[in-house]
């Protein structure tokens, strides 16, 4: 089975001290990438935004657990936490040397993304 892609729409919220903004905070409405490779690295995703959000954009890895745990409870691993927020919300906070970044997504885009990756997961182990 080839790798899980999903596109998704996601609120973002960054405070980068390298975005230049008129305000301190800047809110913006982005595609961002989901994608899940089980035979390239099977307990890793990726979630990949886009220029426009400042320094915080490229490639984002984390395990697939931090993601799974984080739709229900807090959970955080180095620069990156995730938590729910609200019944139909889920936060990604993305931390680097320049600011916070969070990104907010209806939860059950997230839980689409993570089902399609154990179907995945379960297609290249029989």
């Amino acid at each position: 089975m080839s790798a899980v892609e999903q596109h998704a729409r996601a609120h973002v919220v960054t405070d980068s001290t390298d975005y230049s903004t008129d305000s301190a905070a800047e809110e913006h409405t982005v595609p961002v990438a989901l994608t899940y490779d089980p035979e390239a690295d099977p307990p890793i995703v990726r979630m990949t935004l886009p220029a426009s959000v400042g320094t915080v954009p490229g490639d984002w890895v984390f395990d697939r657990e931090l993601l799974e745990k984080g739709l229900t409870a807090p959970a955080a691993s180095g620069d990156i936490r995730i938590w729910p927020c609200g019944r139909v919300q889920a936060i990604v906070e993305l931390h680097t040397a320049s600011g916070v970044s969070l990104v907010q997504f209806d939860s059950q885009t997230l839980i689409r993304f993570l089902g399609r990756t154990y179907a995945a997961t379960a297609a290249v182990t029989h």
